[in-house]
């Protein structure tokens, strides 16, 4: 990378970070969510660090989502981490590898009705990570479906950060969002692994068309 392409991803990162502050500061789910989905279609309509291609039909469209959703914004405490669960390592391209450690796990209620683990990041500065599979994930009717290898909720050492309420975590799955390499496959991206893979359909965040 040259410095310019840094400071790009520097910036990138800094606006996504300033888009999760706003959403957290909205007391209304439904209007956070509507001011996220604005700031992330403007992010890959007009950023240079956007995964969408040049002359991609989503930069003038936007993203597709599904309608907000109330059902699945959940607030919810850490179970403890069940004996034995591994952790994992992830390739992170030309330096090596990252190591994911599981800190708790996440009980979602009905229409969800299952449990996911959250990671930490063991990298410099640490960050929760919860990716997400569900039932959705493949389906062969994109206005149905999601990408197969599953979306994000919560990267935090890349600003997407849903916050807390004292010690219950926020989980929208309205904020379900798309890897980059859903767009580009030159982007790598950790896939959702089999502790967080679930088969309801969360008919919730980004879709692919």
């Amino acid at each position: 990378m040259t410095g310019r392409t840094e400071l790009e991803l520097a910036d990138w990162r800094r606006r996504v970070a300033g888009l999760y502050a706003d959403v957290r500061a909205e007391a209304d789910p439904a209007t956070a969510h509507g001011l996220w989905r604005a700031g992330r279609d403007a992010l890959f309509r007009e950023h240079p660090q956007s995964a969408l291609p040049a002359g991609s039909p989503l930069r003038e469209t936007g993203l597709p989502f599904w309608p907000y959703d109330p059902r699945f914004r959940f607030e919810v405490e850490l179970a403890p981490v069940p004996e034995g669960t591994r952790a994992l390592e992830l390739p992170s391209g030309e330096t090596g590898s990252t190591l994911l450690r599981a800190v708790g796990v996440v009980e979602l209620p009905d229409p969800v009705g299952a449990s996911v683990t959250l990671w930490w990041l063991e990298q410099y500065a640490g960050g929760m990570f919860l990716p997400l599979r569900d039932g959705t994930a493949g389906d062969a009717d994109p206005t149905a479906g999601s990408y197969g290898g599953g979306r994000y909720l919560l990267d935090t050492a890349k600003g997407a950060d849903l916050g807390a309420h004292g010690s219950r975590l926020v989980v929208d799955l309205n904020f379900l969002y798309h890897p980059s390499c859903r767009y580009d496959d030159a982007w790598l991206c950790p896939l959702a692994p089999p502790e967080n893979t679930v088969s309801a359909r969360v008919e919730a965040g980004e879709r692919m068309a």
